[in-house]
């Protein structure tokens, strides 16, 4: 690549709810400057995981260096789920511009407010673009005025496209040049890392923006908040292979492989820099997301511990927004605590695990962070009161069996925003009360209603996201952040399979949806264990008390089949001795559980 001025090089990101079509574009970008050939050709070019292309949907962020005529440009491609909002606000960090990218066929939807906000936070130019334009029912000037409405901005600056024939799509390219200002860089020799992964054969790979100064093989580099020092062994671009470069100057985005080999040494957020430049600031970093959902996971090999906790390391490498931390059970044996974004999340993690390295795991049930409050009398002649304080469980193991030192119980809310068409607004006005909500207000854009929330994030963890589809013909979105913690009456609610308590499945409910959960979670139970040749009880219980029961009939052989006529007493014989097996075997027998018992209780 030839030398490159400043001037002419354009970081920005495509932002944009799920499914409205951002890689669609990204990929008519890659074709209209010939950064692909026509035999790379094929749909969702950044979604490299495969996990991506079966889903459709961007899960990681993907850079991509393309030359335009003179100019160069840096483009993100970021996810539009909101369990994967952290991966948008990282992007959104290391590009001047983003192109909010509505669907004509849906309007505003709740993440395309979510990500404009991030992005308005940074304080980053925004062109609003209109996309699948060819579709029938394609609503243009309406959409057109709710982004006006939103933006403030005239209905000239917004570009009317469709991604998929290509229609006004070069029309972006010229909007990206001549409104996305040109790199902000400094006189300091920095850059910001604001993702990574790990390569088997390179070690850590850090995808970095440079702020200022050259980046060049053989530099010898520090990363502010570890500590670490290594050697540049290699630097490059992605077009979007990876390709080699001799150095990374001020404005750039690419990638650095270091050699080193622990995935600690190597954080999202952090500076890298010239070693002997020791009076440089870091930049500004990312805030630690703090997860509000928790899951434990085990292997059903234990001999592969070590593998799993390897495996946990290389993904919140390439996924920062990831927690774990060693945990144990005395059914399950060894495993770890995971802490998610939402179940999305946890989904992918599952998967990724299982397919990259292999490994058949059990997840517990996902539970939200409580807050217990214990009544702890200290011996003090000068205290004639007891103190209290907080203790925070983030799983059922971790409920106190003696609930009478328990004072008080919080669980967390989000502060909820569904954007629908005002037709639907009373279906889920009522949803949200059933949902234990509170209601906090309704704001308006052009014909349609943000409807904001107070809510339980346990309640997001059911099946409330397809209830809300049901209640506004698909055409409702959600969007939520933390908001408050609110008292609540929990109860311990555990399942027993055969007689034997089955850890991973045991959960924390609010104490008047007790009973209903518990016989959910039977149904649930009956319907994916295949039967056996014995009898087997589900039950639900509190405490030492059974609430609710379920049984699936053994698995009947014909016994007598081969009986011609005889004496009657003979077939009883073999009928009675058939009963005293299955009885002897529903004691002593092992229940196969399988995985898709489980997942179907996570997505309950």
């Amino acid at each position: 690549m030839d030398k490159i001025l400043i001037h002419n090089i354009r970081n920005f990101c495509i932002i944009a709810h799920i499914d409205h079509g951002k890689s669609t574009l990204a990929d008519r970008f890659l074709e209209l400057t010939h950064t692909i050939s026509e035999r790379e050709k094929k749909d969702q070019i950044l979604d490299s995981m495969d996990l991506e292309r079966e889903r459709g949907i961007t899960i990681k962020m993907q850079p991509v260096t393309m030359r335009y005529g003179q100019y160069i440009f840096n483009l993100i491609d970021t996810p539009g789920h909101v369990d994967f909002s952290y991966e948008v606000s990282r992007a959104l960090a290391a590009v001047e511009g983003a192109i909010l990218l509505v669907d004509a066929s849906c309007g505003i939807q709740a993440q395309t407010l979510a990500n404009l906000y991030l992005a308005l936070e940074q304080d980053l130019t925004i062109i609003p673009v209109i996309n699948k334009i060819d579709l029938k029912v394609a609503d243009i000037d309406g959409t057109k005025a709710e982004i006006a409405s939103l933006l403030g901005c005239g209905l000239n600056d917004i570009i009317a496209i469709s991604a998929k024939t290509g229609q006004n799509v070069e029309k972006v390219l010229q909007a990206v040049v001549e409104r996305i200002p040109q790199p902000a860089t400094d006189h300091d020799h920095r850059a910001l890392i604001f993702d990574s992964y790990y390569d088997k054969h390179f070690g850590v790979v850090c995808d970095i923006r440079v702020f200022g100064g050259i980046f060049k093989i053989g530099d010898e580099i520090s990363f502010y908040q570890t500590g670490a020092l290594s050697d540049i062994k290699e630097a490059g671009i992605y077009t979007p292979k990876q390709r080699k470069v001799e150095t990374l100057s001020a404005g750039q985005i690419g990638y650095l492989i270091t050699g080193i080999r622990e995935p600690s040494q190597c954080q999202v957020g952090d500076t890298v820099t010239n070693v002997k430049r020791i009076d440089i600031k870091p930049l500004h970093g990312y805030k630690q997301v703090k997860p509000m959902v928790f899951a434990n996971i085990y292997l059903k090999d234990q001999s592969k511990y070590l593998e799993l906790k390897t495996a946990l390391e290389e993904l919140k490498l390439n996924d920062s927004s990831l927690y774990f931390e060693p945990a144990a059970s005395g059914a399950l044996g060894k495993g770890f605590k995971l802490g998610i974004l939402g179940l999305l999340h946890l989904d992918i993690i599952k998967e990724r695990i299982l397919r990259e390295y292999s490994l058949d795991v059990i997840l517990t049930v996902p539970q939200v962070e409580y807050r217990v409050k214990f009544k702890i009398v200290i011996q003090d002649s000068k205290l004639k009161e007891g103190k209290s304080q907080y203790y925070t469980i983030t799983s059922p193991q971790e409920f106190p069996e003696n609930t009478g030192q328990i004072t008080e119980i919080q669980e967390p809310r989000v502060k909820l925003e569904i954007v629908t068409p005002q037709k639907y607004i009373g279906g889920i006005m009522q949803l949200a009360m059933n949902k234990r909500g509170e209601y906090v207000n309704t704001e308006y854009i052009a014909n349609r209603a943000i409807l904001y929330f107070k809510l339980p994030l346990a309640e997001l963890l059911t099946d409330f996201y397809d209830k809300l589809k049901s209640a506004s013909s698909g055409y409702a979105s959600l969007n939520y952040e933390f908001g408050d913690w609110k008292e609540v009456n929990l109860i311990k609610l555990d399942f027993l399979i055969g007689g034997e308590e089955e850890e991973s499945l045991s959960m924390l409910v609010p104490r008047h949806q007790i009973y209903a959960r518990a016989c959910r979670v039977l149904e649930i139970l009956k319907s994916e264990i295949p039967p056996h040749l014995f009898e087997i009880r589900l039950q639900a219980k509190i405490g030492g008390k059974i609430i609710a029961s379920e049984r699936i009939k053994a698995l009947k052989k014909n016994v007598t089949a081969k009986l011609y006529g005889g004496d009657v007493t003979r077939k009883r014989k073999l009928l009675e001795k058939q009963k005293k097996g299955k009885k002897k075997m529903m004691a002593l027998g092992q229940v196969d559980i399988p995985n898709s018992a489980y997942l179907a209780v996570l997505r309950r």
